[in-house]
């Protein structure tokens, strides 16, 4: 097994351009030298030392460094040089604050933090910070090429890094990413996407969290491409950074290719070098619209942080689906632990078995896979059971294999009786024009144990006609028969993890009579309609 390590310090000797930021380039060899000086750094800073987790092959404890950076060449040579160095790399996520954050950085047994001036002031106030190394952006000075002798080999067991999950329906949990498995992840991303020395990596997702490093910055270390980073992501600058720096993949997390979208379109936008799209969570609008407007492939895939569960893309798959996943990966019924039977549908495409044909998303061989949570026995417990990975999303199949994502395993409503699953009701009403995302949540109610609230986001420029929304449910031909919202509330925007993730868990369940913004269905004379509620 190839160590992430290893595929660093084979650029070494490397003069292709590696790197662009803000308009100055550095080359293969310029950012592995800075990588080196940086892995350097952490021992001279005295970096505390923590016990390394069970089953790690080296010997002795661990060097644990936090970076508090935005996205800019410093963070990059940071990750890079823990990597080089063998020792492990915390993305510390800038929305948490005070103890949150405090919890964060001990909690890893972080021994430096790495700050840029952008986030020092987020640490004022924090308690208990261990050594802080104030840092600029990478751009003020050069190592010389001809650095230090380089480190020894780093074994591919070693922790190379802890990447704390988005936290969207519990407190994060911080990931456990071996050298191993990134080398791994780096060689898969430039077999299955087709990538080479000549792709360009255009990195705007932020790297403290795992797509940045694994679906954008892990495959040019490995193809020897070129980096194009961007402190934070800008849809305005997204088609002209493309064509100035030559940008051929692009990777993502939720919403940014609807962001670009929203941009005005102009007849030559798809004159670009751009080839690939990568990314999950996007619309079925976004992407087919992202595709035809730029001329590029878009791969949204399903896959977790954790990197045991994955679906991958299919271009036979009917609209709304994830895909096909690899043997072994099943839906699985939480109570009984069986198979759950394959979804039926009728002519018009309405599921008639949701109930029973969806399960949790399950790696039956997953255990060989997870490499852990840090210092959290209880959630790996509540994920690997006898051997098998439960991933705590909900999915469903159809009889040829294409699966359908159904939520996560909280996201069950019981309405008269049925259990109905919020995914497949949000992808249907996604198809609305004036909605760009929308979240389905529950609402209790006494008589028929919960109703539906559709949490809409609005399109950009769109307006809620309430008229026009009844009309285009009556046309749905899958709509099922207890899927129609019983509340709509329209808001600017949902809120979302950093990496664009909708936050279920934030959103208000309340649908008190008179709330701005709310309409709630009722009949009209045996027609469905909706008012303000």
């Amino acid at each position: 097994m190839t160590s992430f390590a290893d595929l660093v310090a084979a650029r070494a000797d490397d003069d292709s351009i590696a790197l662009w930021f803000e308009g100055r380039s550095w080359t293969w060899r310029e950012v592995v030298a800075e990588a080196l000086s940086r892995a350097r750094l952490a021992r001279e800073h005295g970096a505390a030392l923590a016990d390394r987790r069970p089953g790690d092959p080296t010997p002795g404890p661990a060097r644990h460094v936090g970076v508090f950076c935005e996205n800019t060449p410093e963070h990059l040579f940071w990750w890079l040089g823990l990597a080089l160095g063998g020792d492990t790399y915390v993305g510390i996520n800038p929305t948490r604050r005070g103890p949150d954050l405090a919890h964060d950085i001990a909690f890893t047994d972080c021994g430096l933090l790495v700050v840029d001036a952008q986030r020092r002031e987020l640490l004022d106030g924090v308690e208990g910070l261990p050594t802080v190394l104030e840092v600029g952006t990478g751009t003020e000075t050069t190592t010389p090429a001809a650095g230090a002798e380089p480190l020894p080999p780093v074994d591919p067991g070693v922790t190379l890094s802890l990447v704390f999950t988005s936290g969207t329906t519990s407190a994060p949990k911080a990931v456990v990413c071996t050298q191993g498995r990134m080398g791994r992840i780096a060689g898969q991303q430039v077999e299955r996407r087709g990538l080479t020395a000549d792709d360009t990596f255009y990195v705007v997702m932020p790297m403290f969290h795992s797509n940045a490093l694994m679906a954008g910055i892990a495959p040019a270390v490995a193809t020897g491409g070129t980096i194009v980073l961007r402190r934070k992501f800008s849809a305005s600058s997204f088609l002209p950074d493309v064509r100035e720096y030559g940008v051929t993949f692009f990777n993502y997390v939720g919403k940014p290719l609807a962001y670009v979208l929203a941009t005005p379109e102009q007849p030559d936008d798809a004159d670009n070098p751009l080839r690939i799209a990568f990314g999950n969570e996007a619309s079925e609008r976004a992407i087919a619209e992202f595709s035809r407007r730029f001329g590029c492939e878009v791969i949204d895939s399903f896959g977790s942080s954790e990197g045991e569960i994955r679906i991958n893309r299919h271009p036979d798959a009917p609209p709304g689906s994830l895909g096909v996943a690899p043997e072994g990966i099943v839906v699985l019924d939480p109570a009984t632990g069986r198979e759950c039977p394959p979804a039926r549908f009728d002519g018009d495409g309405v599921l008639l078995n949701g109930e029973e044909a969806t399960g949790e998303i399950v790696h039956l061989r997953g255990a060989e896979l997870f490499e852990g949570y840090y210092k959290n026995p209880e959630a790996e417990a509540a994920r690997v059971r006898d051997g098998q990975v439960w991933s705590g999303d909900l999915a469903y199949r159809d009889a040829d294999g294409f699966w359908f994502f159904a939520g996560r395993s909280s996201d069950w409503l019981r309405v008269d009786g049925e259990n109905l699953a919020a995914a497949p009701i949000e992808r249907l009403l996604a198809r609305f024009p004036a909605f760009e995302q929308v979240a389905v949540i529950a609402v209790p109610d006494d008589e028929v144990g919960d109703q539906v609230l559709a949490v809409a986001e609005a399109a950009p420029g769109a307006t809620f006609d309430a008229d026009a929304f009844a009309a285009f449910l009556d046309q749905q031909p899958d709509l099922g028969t207890k899927w129609a919202p019983a509340f709509v509330r329209l808001v600017d925007s949902l809120p979302r993890t950093p990496t664009n993730k909708v936050v279920k868990r934030a959103l208000d369940p309340a649908v008190d009579q008179g709330a701005p913004s709310l309409w709630r269905r009722v009949d009209r004379g045996g027609d469905r309609a909706y008012v303000p509620a």
